[in-house]
């Protein structure tokens, strides 16, 4: 039974991650562009998230976090395309500039947990729990015994819901005229801007998308552990590329349909590699340098793949 609930708990945070995951596969996929905003748009839909639903609209919240991720999506592209400025150091200057506007978002502190002032019975002034989606998913279960009385089953399903519904859109969007040009932008910026195709802005639009997504991962974490930490963002980039890196590595190259997939595979195998190292006697601090072993891990694994065939035919030729 521990070992049940440990596994219901990676999947569930493997699923509020997917979109971050998602996001990520556009960009180092799809538009094949290295992206470092990743870090600070995740925490910026996390913390206009929270402040959306402190003031009591929880969907909305989870809305404006996702464009607040495409704003700063906007920000890095028009760095790029604008003023040429290089895509790795974009995405540093806007993550690094995103750092103060998430500061200010939260009000000068570096976290903010999701309650409200209101007045009590005796007319004592105390702090309320303020709606999330999750609260109102759960409510739907009260009385419920069993598995799905369990709050992890409760955010694994309506997070997988979520994501479900994200992946069939983008599997679709990218079959349509602006997401065929986003891909072709992709595969060969000369050959779209020699169609008379405007490429700076189809990469903006994929940057948008992609951070949006991420930022919107950001939101749904805010809403599920019920605060906003400027510290959440960090490795988010390293944990991104990890799950689709390792989806890659699992499922191999099953065009766009299958990539986003899975992406949103990898990373709940992720977050079941970092559930199972907890279980180790190992210090908390050592989870980022396990976090870039796996990602080091799943790189090699394709060179692995092709060199064993290689041993085994050499092999049999002596």
């Amino acid at each position: 039974m521990a070992y049940l609930s440990m596994l219901i708990s990676a999947l569930s945070q493997g699923m509020l991650y997917a979109p971050m995951a998602l996001g990520v596969f556009v960009t180092f996929r799809i538009l094949k562009t290295p992206d470092l905003t990743v870090d600070g748009s995740f925490v910026f839909g996390m913390t206009v998230c929270a402040a959306v639903t402190i003031a009591g609209h929880p969907v909305l919240a989870l809305l404006a976090g996702t464009a607040a991720g495409a704003m700063a999506g906007f920000f890095t592209a028009l760095l790029q395309t604008k003023l040429r400025i290089e895509p790795i150091l974009s995405g540093i200057l806007v993550a690094a500039g995103l750092y103060t506007v998430n500061y200010a978002v939260l009000g000068g502190q570096s976290n903010l947990y999701l309650q409200y002032d209101t007045v009590n019975s005796a007319g004592a002034a105390v702090k309320a729990a303020s709606p999330t989606i999750y609260k109102n998913f759960a409510a739907l279960f009260a009385g419920a015994e069993g598995l799905f009385a369990d709050s992890n089953v409760q955010v694994l399903l309506l997070t997988l819901a979520i994501v479900a519904v994200l992946t069939a859109a983008l599997g679709v969007f990218f079959f349509t005229r602006p997401g065929m040009a986003i891909r072709a932008t992709g595969d060969n910026e000369e050959m779209v801007r020699s169609s008379s195709i405007n490429a700076d802005l189809t990469r903006t639009a994929g940057v948008m998308l992609a951070n949006a997504l991420v930022a919107l991962a950001g939101a749904l974490l805010c809403q599920q552990q019920r605060y906003a930490d400027l510290n959440c963002g960090s490795s988010m980039l390293v944990m991104g590329l990890a799950s689709v890196i390792i989806g890659q590595v699992l499922f191999g190259d099953q065009g766009m349909v299958g990539g986003l997939v899975s992406a949103v595979g990898g990373s709940l195998l992720y977050r079941i590699i970092i559930q199972a190292a907890y279980q180790v006697d190992m210090p908390s601090y050592a989870v980022k340098l396990l976090s870039t072993l796996i990602v080091v891990a799943a790189l090699a694994v394709p060179l692995v793949r092709q060199k064993l065939p290689r041993r085994r035919k050499g092999g049999g030729a002596q």
